[in-house]
């Protein structure tokens, strides 16, 4: 959740005067970081334009050697220039910048501690929060959940920005690239930018494609069963060009 709302004044002093003092203390981008950053502010931009978040809902972040990149906490996304690169360590203090980083950090660095991702992608999408309000576990309605390691769980609710969030998160992450937030939104990982996004996208279309079938009236959506996806999984191995 987090972003929407925004944390104005750690904004507002982020932009007025944070650039004072702290900045002294913190060391500059290095060149590979600067790229990532890039890469980053495009990818957030993209949450909007495409719907999936509304304002500064949502977060992105992207793993760089043991510095974790992150959108900052409620600035728009339009807004961020290349001097705004925002970065902490693995413990969660700031090693690049002066902005506030978004209050879901719990979560990104969870993600970052205990798989091998190097990109986190949040989101607020309508679809799949909608659907983290009805079911324990997304129906298989399509074989795209064996992109995610399989039937995508609904963590339950916590408050943002919270260890019992990022816990929460985890625990339905397990043996998945990607989860639903209870009242909240989802999450997805992977080993690029790119790649996090399109299991985002993948996500609130599955959970679009299943609000859809389930709301004709006196019918109800064939399923795959866990063998049929099983099996996808299998051929998903093999997919995509071969280098």
């Amino acid at each position: 959740m987090a972003e929407q709302r925004g944390d104005e004044r750690g904004t507002r002093d982020a932009h007025e005067g944070a650039r004072g003092t702290g900045e002294s203390r913190l060391r500059s981008a290095r060149p590979e970081e600067a790229r990532a950053w890039e890469d980053l502010v495009a990818t957030a931009r993209r949450t909007v334009s495409d719907g999936l978040v509304v304002g500064t809902s949502g977060n992105v972040s992207v793993r760089v050697g043991d510095t974790v990149l992150v959108t900052p906490s409620g600035v728009p996304y339009d807004r961020l220039a290349p001097d705004d690169v925002t970065g902490v360590d693995l413990d969660g203090r700031q090693v690049l910048g002066t902005l506030v980083p978004t209050s879901e950090l719990p979560m990104h660095l969870a993600v970052y501690r205990t798989t091998g991702a190097l990109a986190v992608v949040h989101t607020h999408a309508v679809h799949a929060t909608a659907v983290s309000t009805l079911v324990s576990e997304l129906p298989l309605i399509h074989y795209m959940a064996a992109a995610l390691g399989g039937p995508v769980r609904v963590a339950p609710y916590a408050t943002y920005g919270t260890d019992e969030l990022a816990e929460n998160m985890l625990r339905a992450l397990a043996d998945r690239s990607g989860c639903l937030l209870r009242n909240h939104g989802t999450v997805t990982h992977g080993a690029t930018l790119a790649q996090a996004y399109d299991r985002t996208a993948q996500l609130e279309w599955m959970c679009r494609l299943w609000l859809t079938a389930s709301s004709v009236p006196g019918l109800a959506p064939s399923l795959l069963s866990r063998e049929q996806l099983t099996e996808v999984e299998e051929r998903l191995r093999g997919y995509g060009q071969r280098g």
